[in-house]
């Protein structure tokens, strides 16, 4: 992915108003952040513990996503996977993240569903660049192209239901 500024990614939102874009926290670092490593922008923003954001290219253009998630899960001490890494993570390093449709169909309430890793670092967990506790990735037979090739391709089937 290549280098976002932040009028960048305040216009790249498809789920939510563009007031509700320019009021949203965008990370003030943006020039810290490994782009060659990722295939998305996402964060968690820190004045909304419920709510998470993610960009990334999508046909053809920039795509932005409001998500939100449960701020606390009860009880979860087993292991979560990521739909879209295929990372496993103890207690909360999983969540189901949920995204209004884009549209109509969102203003009526419509949302979707995907369970994500929390801190929306599936980019760098693929690539091995950000640590996992032993057994967090299975061994796999796929080449690191190819599993970035699914978790990308698993972002694009979301982001497809967001349309629909």
């Amino acid at each position: 992915m290549h280098p976002l500024s932040e009028q960048d990614i305040r216009t790249s939102f498809i789920n939510c108003s563009k007031g509700e874009a320019k009021r949203l926290t965008v990370p003030r670092d943006l020039d810290r952040f490994p782009w060659d490593d990722l295939d998305f922008l996402g964060w968690r923003d820190p004045g909304a513990p419920d709510r998470s954001y993610l960009v990334t290219g999508h046909e053809g253009r920039l795509t932005g996503v409001t998500l939100r998630f449960p701020s606390r899960q009860r009880g979860f001490q087993h292991r979560s996977m990521c739909s879209l890494c295929l990372t496993t993570h103890p207690g909360s390093g999983v969540s189901l993240m949920t995204a209004r449709k884009a549209g109509a169909a969102g203003r009526e309430g419509n949302s979707v569903g995907v369970y994500m890793c929390t801190d929306l670092a599936c980019s760098l967990y693929v690539r091995g660049k950000k640590p996992l506790e032993p057994g967090a990735r299975f061994e796999e037979t796929l080449t690191v192209e190819q599993q970035i090739a699914r978790t990308t391709g698993n972002l694009t089937a979301f982001l497809e239901r967001l349309h629909d």
